[in-house]
């Protein structure tokens, strides 16, 4: 199956003479420091590594052993070392290493402590000890309310930006006034010459408190966005005012906000691996969630390209809407569980366009392994 995004869109927002293209280069990020090897798009561009098991999950319930055996084989197959040497290519003792959760879906499709544990034990492998593994998603109290903290094994920190979800997310008490994205587009009433209202300031636990990422994301379909996978785990769970977004059913500029948030330099050179948990998906309806919308797809994606990543897990939900009778979500229309005009799956595209990956799927080296 091909993904097109032949149909031009405008967006709906301050700016409607910029395509969502044109509003991503023209956005301004607040510093610059030298990328290294491990900054996007990593040392394995345009490599994605499929590991599929059957017993991955039963009755609803992810089974220890087979996750252990997909991330074993997943990050040999990515780097080519075995499971030690794969994860000190990433992380060595002296790091500080955050991994990046998402517990949006809660209590049906979020990030899985299964997973989790098997990326704790990999930098432990690396030499990296718990009391250096600091553990996050954005909001507090969605952390909590997911369970995140019960999960942890002792000495692993968790921390997060903010209180918990809010309408107006413009306080910086949690990020860093001196790293920040900026972009003329602001919720409805503000002004947008207010850098306050246009900005999107990092997180502390990006820029202060780790350096290195590992960002465990998972595979959903989102109603502004298209989907949310690694990109959009990292644009809306890393940085303050992001419902400027998708704020109205017209406002969508996620397709410009994503790319340009990523290309941030305090995330693209700490963000080192991808890590997409689609032993569950959700194919429609997200990002909130709804079991009817939800499969079991039992595999596990690897990369050090968040926009190959992306890509393969663009078409998989595709495939899977498709299945059962619905468009692809560069096709989809409005209906009682997605209400904006247009979605914007483009964010990926955009994203390599920028640089932080291969888009390109002739380009793409797709691995796929099938274990038991």
């Amino acid at each position: 199956m091909h993904c097109s995004f032949s149909r031009r869109r405008l967006l709906h927002s301050v700016v409607p003479a910029l395509s969502a293209g044109q509003l991503a280069m023209s956005a301004q990020a607040s510093s610059k420091a030298d990328a290294g090897k491990l900054a996007m798009p990593g040392p394995f561009p345009g490599r994605v590594v499929e590991v599929h098991h059957p017993g991955a999950i039963v009755s609803g319930k992810y089974q220890a052993e087979p996750v252990k055996q997909m991330m074993q084989k997943g990050m040999t197959e990515l780097t080519g070392g075995n499971w030690t040497e794969a994860w000190r290519l990433f992380a060595q003792p002296g790091d500080v290493v955050g991994i990046k959760l998402n517990p949006v879906g809660m209590p049906n499709i979020i990030s899985a402590p299964e997973v989790l544990h098997q990326i704790i034990n990999g930098l432990n492998a690396a030499g990296v000890p718990n009391k250096d593994i600091v553990v996050y998603d954005r909001y507090h109290d969605q952390f909590v309310k997911a369970g995140f903290p019960e999960w942890l094994p002792a000495g692993v920190r968790w921390t997060s930006a903010a209180k918990d979800f809010e309408l107006v997310q413009q306080s910086i008490e949690g990020y860093d006034p001196d790293h920040y994205m900026d972009m003329a587009v602001t919720l409805p009433g503000y002004d947008a010459t207010n850098v306050t209202a246009r900005r999107s300031y990092a997180a502390r636990f990006i820029t202060r408190d780790v350096n290195k990422l590992i960002n465990l994301c998972i595979l959903k379909d989102h109603g502004a966005a298209g989907v949310t996978l690694a990109l959009k785990n990292m644009s809306h769970g890393l940085v303050n005012n992001v419902n400027r977004t998708h704020s109205t059913k017209g406002i969508n500029v996620c397709g410009a906000f994503i790319p340009s948030v990523v290309s941030m330099p305090t995330i693209r050179n700490k963000a080192v691996l991808h890590i997409l948990d689609g032993i569950q998906g959700q194919y429609q309806g997200g990002p909130g969630p709804r079991p009817q919308f939800i499969w079991e797809h039992k595999t596990m994606y690897f990369a050090t390209d968040p926009v190959a990543l992306d890509h393969a897990g663009l078409r998989v939900i595709d495939a899977k809407r498709i299945s059962v009778g619905l468009k692809p979500i560069a096709e989809a229309e409005p209906d009682q569980y997605i209400t904006r005009r247009i979605r914007q799956p483009e964010h990926i595209e955009i994203a390599g366009a920028m640089g932080l990956g291969v888009w390109e799927w002739d380009k793409i080296d797709l691995r796929k392994i099938s274990l038991a």
